[in-house]
């Protein structure tokens, strides 16, 4: 249970830190944070909760990392599930965190910082744009999550090599598909938008968990580790 709740306060300062940042300060008028601002949030996040509570549960903080670190034998599948609805979990609270301090001065809440594509996504990218992006995204990212956790990689940079690259990744896929490589993420605001968003969901699970499977693969191909 301590494992469990260090992921859901993890994944719920994920949420509330990162797509709050989208949804309440990205635009604000004249001061507005802007695309940088939004994925440094994001990256801060990660680099936060790894240093503080990554030694309880790992601070995975995302179902495709845990299935990732699966793949690539670092994390057992008994406690997969259990990781994964703990994430969602925490996701959801955080959008509804986030829901009321939203419309707490009577505005509608948009597009919530929800994940898209076609008319939904930020630059009208196309379904197998969005697709790709957040499969090689979601790759990229557990290729550094494994090398930078792996026991021969230096110590006590992770969280650092991490939080930057989730920055990195927002930087140039926010105006493709406002960025998931997470589906708890995509989960939690698709809820509270409903519609079009809850049609579109399917891309924002799948993709990241196939380029997180890909990736357990692959780092164990470079790496030397047994398949």
């Amino acid at each position: 249970m301590k494992k469990l709740t260090a992921e859901f306060i993890g994944t719920f300062w994920l949420v509330l830190g990162g797509c709050g940042s989208a949804v309440l300060a990205a635009t604000f008028p004249n001061v507005g944070i802007g695309l940088v601002g939004v994925a440094l949030a994001f990256g801060l996040t990660v680099l936060t909760i790894v240093y503080s509570l990554g030694h309880i549960s790992g601070a995975h903080l995302n179902p495709a990392v845990s299935i990732g670190l699966w793949m690539g034998g670092r994390f057992p599948g008994k406690e997969l599930l259990p990781y994964i609805i703990a994430q969602i979990l925490g996701a959801i609270a955080a959008a509804g965190v986030l829901y009321i301090i939203a419309t707490g001065n009577g505005s509608a809440i948009g597009n919530f910082a929800a994940n898209g594509y076609g008319e939904h996504s930020p630059g009208g990218y196309s379904m197998l744009a969005a697709l790709v992006t957040e499969v090689v995204m979601t790759f990229m990212f557990l290729i550094v999550i494994l090398g930078a956790t792996d026991e021969k990689a230096p110590k006590g940079f992770a969280g650092l090599a991490i939080g930057l690259a989730l920055t990195l990744i927002h930087l140039i896929s926010i105006p493709v598909t406002n960025t998931s490589v997470n589906p708890a993420r995509s989960i939690s605001q698709a809820i509270f938008v409903g519609g079009w968003a809850l049609e579109q969901l399917w891309l924002f699970i799948l993709a990241p968990i196939a380029g997180a499977l890909l990736a357990g693969v692959v780092y164990k191909l470079i790496s030397d580790k047994k398949i």
